[in-house]
């Protein structure tokens, strides 16, 4: 993934990977991952989101209960998310990131590789939408060796990607198969896929890039 290329995405407005609404997939099976879910309470459970943008899963995680963190290149995502949502968040800069700070919410403006397990903290979770398939197959596997810096044993994530004939169009968002997923994550994670859609028809924007098959796909992962 280049940097220029999202940061000029956020900058003048290409952002239709961007939902106006919650994914279906939290709402329906984030009670798989099993944490405790007590609106207007924080328990101990840090949810990680990376590659955030201004995504409302944010909101819909924190008013759950959860310590919300999440990391994002551009620094007009954040304060969009912010701004929309009428969000007060305090910004303070240090060791590479802008940091916004709400009550429950800590969102990291820089490159998601520099993010280290102290500065984030213990992860219970992760939620990963729009993440993996963000970067193509070069350097996928370096995005899941730095998540493995990032998370430890018993870490759950609910996993959402995208299958299609990659020759159809160059991405992003890019194709990641099953057998994708298994080689990334076999080896320390246990996979289990919660759900595969066609959502070929709901897909204009990438219809019009020259997709005729595609398919979404949940997935819960548990680090061992």
């Amino acid at each position: 993934m280049q940097s220029e290329f999202w940061r000029e995405r956020w900058r003048t407005g290409q952002i239709g990977f961007h939902q106006s609404k919650v994914e279906r997939y939290l709402e329906k099976y984030w009670r798989a991952l099993g944490l405790a879910n007590t609106p207007g309470l924080v328990n101990s459970n840090r949810v990680f989101v990376p590659l955030c943008g201004k995504t409302l899963d944010l909101t819909w995680l924190v008013d759950r209960g959860h310590a919300v963190a999440g990391v994002e290149l551009s620094g007009a995502a954040l304060e969009s998310y912010c701004m929309e949502n009428g969000i007060l968040a305090r910004r303070r800069s240090g060791d590479g990131f802008e940091v916004y700070e709400a009550p429950n919410l800590r969102l990291y403006c820089g490159d998601f590789f520099e993010l280290d397990p102290e500065r984030l903290g213990p992860v219970s979770a992760v939620y990963d939408r729009a993440a993996l398939i963000s970067w193509n197959s070069d350097l996928r596997a370096a995005y899941v060796a730095h998540m493995r810096k990032l998370t430890n044993s018993g870490t759950q994530t609910l996993l959402i990607t995208m299958e299609y004939p990659q020759s159809q169009m160059s991405g992003p968002p890019f194709s990641v198969s099953a057998d994708d997923i298994e080689r990334l994550y076999g080896q320390d994670h246990t996979i289990r896929e919660l759900a595969r859609q066609d959502v070929l028809a709901n897909e204009a924007r990438l219809r019009a890039r020259g997709v005729k098959e595609l398919h979404e796909v949940c997935y819960h992962l548990t680090r061992r």
